[in-house]
């Protein structure tokens, strides 16, 4: 279950609001946005993509490599909702 996705030619970490294109089984490519950058206690990167069209979020190693581990990926999502509701909240409306 391989996905081809944009690579570079460079394995230079991701930034954020930087645009990873991402192909599925169906020759489909898909734009996503990095809208997080997460890091796990064992100082892994991550970079969490969103794609708007398809209302779609991925997670990617900090070169931009699909993660394989779905509970992982899963877990940084969830960590990454909650830290953006946290900063959310503490941002207030003035």
């Amino acid at each position: 279950m391989s996905s081809t996705n944009g690579e570079s030619g460079t394995a230079s970490p991701l930034e954020l609001r930087e645009v990873l294109v991402i192909q599925t089984g169906d020759e489909k490519k898909l734009e996503f946005e990095v809208v997080g950058l997460v890091e796990d206690e064992e100082k892994n990167a991550y970079a969490v993509c969103y794609c708007e069209p398809e209302d779609e979020f991925v997670v990617t190693d900090a070169c931009g490599n699909l993660l394989a581990d779905d509970e992982l990926a899963q877990e940084i999502l969830d960590d990454f909702f909650v830290l953006a509701d946290e900063s959310g909240d503490e941002g207030g409306d003035g």
